[in-house]
């Protein structure tokens, strides 16, 4: 007899089916360990190839800058003239969307899965993220599954989002609350080039 962590008794077709799912993880949690790797190295065109080649789609002149990390990469949707700050997490576990013209800054955050406190087995539960165009979101910020950021919203440094954002609202504190709005409603920057060695 066969049982799963949960003591749950197991069918033989369910038992090769987690066989299946762990080995296909395991082959997952190596393809991230070499994201990881090639995430120190210092030249944006080499990682972006290769992050191309696992699976983020990455938009013109957009650029994840040195040591991101992330959790299954092939959910990972990023739009045209991007900038993704260094160390940052990018959870891929379920859709992650960041538009066009969104600048995130370093050891910013972003899961699309937690654990369910109240649930008996602590399972997972996930909610994609869309990060609409021209979003700013500041150092260290934290963004929690199934949140959907405004076109022209900002996240100030060190906000938790547990919710959405309307658009052009300004967000800060913990869980991040409306603290003003962006005057400006008619955005057409560009950001433009990444620094060569970040």
């Amino acid at each position: 007899m066969f049982y799963d962590k949960t003591g749950k008794k197991l069918t033989i077709r369910e038992l090769f089916q987690k066989i299946i799912n762990r080995f296909f993880n395991i082959l997952l949690e190596f393809e991230v360990f070499l994201l990881h790797i090639i995430g120190i190295l210092p030249f944006h065109h080499f990682r972006r190839f290769f992050y191309r080649l696992a699976g983020v789609k990455i938009g013109k002149k957009s650029t994840i800058h040195m040591g991101a990390r992330f959790y299954n990469p092939k959910n990972i949707v990023i739009g045209e003239d991007s900038i993704i700050g260094e160390r940052v997490v990018l959870d891929g576990r379920d859709k992650l969307i960041i538009g066009n013209h969104v600048d995130i800054a370093s050891e910013v955050m972003i899961y699309n899965s937690e654990h369910d406190i109240n649930d008996p087995n602590f399972l997972a539960k996930n909610g994609s993220v869309l990060i609409e165009d021209y979003v700013f979101i500041g150092p260290r910020a934290i963004i929690l599954p199934g949140v959907k950021i405004g076109r022209g919203a900002v996240v100030a440094a060190s906000a938790v989002v547990t919710k959405d954002v309307p658009p052009f609202a300004i967000v800060g504190g913990v869980p991040a609350k409306i603290i003003g709005e962006r005057k400006n409603k008619n955005l057409s920057y560009k950001l433009g080039r990444a620094s060569w060695f970040r």
